[in-house]
């Protein structure tokens, strides 16, 4: 567990750096003469926060959402995980070499990780959960669950 004083200071956001970071979050490709326009700043004004921003590590990179089921990848689990205690930090590294992980997070309660997994179809997320993710090193249990239908709320 991290100590108080191991956690990088927390930015102080104000409302125009919340603005900011909303319409990026709408379009990653905004440009800034545009998210300066929608915030009602100056262009030097939105490029000053947005570095900013940036260098304070609030945004940590700018990305694209791709459509999972238009790219190929019609099925869908949430896959939870029992880990060996300590097994963490080695385990999280084998979870990022898996291209088809879209999602990792550690979790408290009755097992210890999940995963957002996207395949192409469900032969596919059987291949990765047997013989991918069953055989980490650290795994102890693994349990699937199908998403039938999800929503982008971003």
């Amino acid at each position: 567990m991290l100590d108080e004083e191991d956690l990088p200071p927390q930015t102080a956001l104000d409302q125009v750096d919340r603005e900011i970071l909303a319409e990026l979050t709408r379009d990653g490709r905004m440009s800034i003469t545009q998210v300066a326009e929608n915030v009602h700043i100056s262009r030097a004004h939105a490029y000053t926060r947005i570095a900013r921003l940036t260098a304070e590590g609030v945004l940590t990179k700018f990305t694209a959402l791709v459509d999972p089921l238009k790219s190929g990848r019609k099925s869908s689990a949430y896959i939870t995980l029992k880990v060996k205690q300590h097994a963490w930090r080695e385990l999280k590294k084998e979870l990022r070499s898996v291209p088809e992980v879209e999602h990792i997070a550690l979790v408290g309660g009755d097992f210890d990780v999940i995963l957002l997994v996207r395949g192409i179809d469900n032969n596919d997320l059987r291949r990765i959960v047997f013989d991918q993710l069953q055989s980490m090193s650290g795994v102890l249990d693994t349990q699937t669950f199908l998403i039938f239908e999800d929503e982008d709320t971003r």
